[in-house]
């Protein structure tokens, strides 16, 4: 039978599926300062069959107004770029990124939020897959267009006044970003420091050890322990603008810790009303 993959793959795992006929493999590595960088480091070389998804233009929608810094697609509009890589619902997607997963984990629950199941973030990422010397290629391999008519679990996607009455109603919001910005100490991005009332901490480079993700053992009772009383359906994750975020719900999936949930439009979509409070400090 041929293996599934649904949170994590390993390098030496995907070489060996190469030529699988239902493979499809995304390259997401992207730079929030140079966006173009990414599409010119998959133009130089690239896994074989790559094809390339811009986190702006292929994982965001910047036509909408409001939802944060990358606001998430309509599924119409991802239903067709998936199409345009003739996807289908039967293929076993991998993204993968220059390491630490973070953009290939956008993808990932993009994916998994429209039900595909058979969708997997290479661990470790360009990087690791480099630097065990396996095979990579210049081009673009021909595909043939397919029709897609999924549509996102609305349940797993909330806005500021869902996140606010998740809040009120005692639910855990978990907040990706590294501590520094979180305390509001540092904001190097967003126009207001601080982060969400209520909100908890844990940065998503937590999920990693040298670049790769920790065993689940290891996340499973570090994600426990941040848990404490609560199910992993009763969390919610953000972040800056809803990208890190993804980390953190790919890193309790592999856990073992399924059913979280995203704030689309995190931190710099809950600074759009000046309105609601922001907190400092942890």
């Amino acid at each position: 039978m041929t293996a599934s993959w649904t949170t994590l793959v390993d390098a030496r795992t995907l070489a060996a599926a190469l030529k699988r006929d239902d493979l499809a493999i995304l390259d997401c590595r992207f730079s929030l300062a140079a966006p173009e960088a990414g599409p010119a480091a998959y133009a130089a070389s690239h896994l074989p069959g790559a094809l390339y998804a811009h986190l702006d233009r292929d994982l965001s929608d910047h036509r909408k107004q409001s939802g944060g810094r990358h606001p998430w697609p309509d599924a119409t509009d991802f239903d067709a770029r998936l199409g345009d890589w003739g996807i289908t619902a039967s293929h076993q997607v991998v993204a993968y990124d220059d390491g630490d997963g973070a953009f290939a984990a956008r993808l990932w629950f993009l994916l998994r939020a429209l039900g595909h199941e058979r969708a997997a973030v290479l661990d470790g990422g360009w990087k690791h897959w480099t630097d065990l010397g396996l095979p990579t290629q210049t081009g673009v391999r021909e595909v043939t267009r397919v029709a897609r008519t999924e549509r996102f679990d609305e349940s797993r996607l909330l806005d500021a006044p869902q996140v606010q009455a998740h809040l009120a109603r005692g639910g855990m919001l978990v907040d990706a970003r590294g501590r520094e910005r979180f305390r509001g100490e540092a904001e190097p991005i967003d126009r207001v420091a601080g982060h969400v009332p209520g909100a908890v901490n844990r940065p998503y480079a937590d999920n990693l050890v040298d670049g790769r993700f920790k065993p689940r053992e290891q996340l499973a009772r570090e994600f426990r322990e941040l848990l404490a009383a609560h199910a992993p359906g009763d969390v919610v994750a953000m972040c800056g603008s809803g990208v890190t975020a993804c980390h953190h719900l790919l890193a309790m999936e592999h856990a073992g810790l399924p059913g979280a949930k995203l704030f689309t439009g995190s931190w710099s979509g809950w600074i759009e009303d000046p309105a609601r409070p922001v907190a400092a400090g942890s």
